[in-house]
């Protein structure tokens, strides 16, 4: 028998609500603009979340709009976005943004196939745009979705891309926006992807734990 999906959510939702959220999602909270959105979740990627905080703060400083970013050029955005995870090649994306986004009146697409036309943007960074800037459905699927889900068994799959088709097939569509936000934080603090709390979770005695790596507890007695 399967996991009940919507009670784990549930406990989870309830769970994750005081950790340190997604810098996207916090973003999200604090901007509507999709701009802003895109480009934060093109440096979020491979990125620990302060990081693409703080280089966010001073990119816009510089560049607030697509047009202040298309007066930029390739070494200035790459100083801007340093250190980002693979900062050289996230300034070439970003130089070449606004050229692309002239195809769509320098307004960032609210489509997916559109998205990824774009560059820097995957299926992730397009499902991540949707569900933040545009509060559609959709199903960002990362590192930490796709191993969770398998890990309760909830999918069997061997890609981010094969997680996100089946979710889309099974999961209900009222969790579409919320289960990248609650997993990446579950992911970040409990189950990790090496040395996974398990001991402490809350899901432990309802948990398949398929494949899961828990860390060693010293049960050694103090004498």
């Amino acid at each position: 028998m399967g996991i009940d999906i919507e009670h784990f959510m549930e406990i989870l939702t309830r769970e994750v609500k005081d950790y340190k959220v997604p810098v996207v999602d916090l973003m999200g909270a604090q901007t509507e603009e999709p701009f802003r959105i895109l480009v934060a979740t093109i440096l979020s990627a491979r990125t620990k979340d302060e990081t693409t905080a703080a280089a966010c703060t001073r990119l816009f400083k510089e560049a607030p709009d697509v047009h202040a970013l298309a007066a930029l050029s390739r070494q200035e955005i790459s100083d801007l976005i340093y250190p980002v995870g693979f900062y050289t090649s996230k300034a070439g994306y970003l130089e070449r943004l606004p050229r692309a986004l002239k195809a769509f009146d320098y307004k960032v697409p609210q489509d997916i196939d559109a998205l990824v036309t774009l560059p820097g943007v995957g299926r992730k960074t397009a499902n991540l745009v949707m569900s933040v800037a545009f509060n559609e459905d959709a199903i960002c699927v990362d590192t930490h979705v796709h191993r969770i889900m398998n890990i309760w068994k909830y999918v069997n799959t061997k890609t981010p891309l094969e997680t996100e088709m089946a979710l889309r097939k099974k999961l209900p569509r009222n969790l579409w926006q919320r289960v990248n936000a609650v997993l990446v934080a579950f992911g970040q603090g409990t189950c990790r992807p090496v040395g996974s709390r398990c001991d402490v979770c809350v899901l432990e005695s309802l948990c398949p734990k398929k494949g899961a790596k828990p860390r060693k507890i010293n049960t050694k007695k103090q004498k």
